[in-house]
């Protein structure tokens, strides 16, 4: 499993995660899944990032590879 920092980033933007998945256009048990470390998609970090108001620049700050 790949550490990341979106449930921090996610909680200090003071953002639930259904509010993450609604501005991101994915669903809640996505954001679940990533926050525990699992996979996912390159696109699904695209739309993560800049569902956080991040510049895709920042992955590193939030996914960590």
């Amino acid at each position: 499993m790949s550490k990341n920092s979106l449930k921090e980033i996610r909680e200090s933007l003071m953002m639930s995660k259904a509010e993450l998945a609604r501005k991101a256009n994915i669903s809640p048990i996505t954001i679940t899944r990533i926050e525990q470390g699992m996979p996912c998609r390159m696109e699904t970090k695209r739309k993560i990032i800049l569902a956080l108001g991040y510049k895709i620049s920042d992955k590193k700050k939030v996914f960590g590879d």
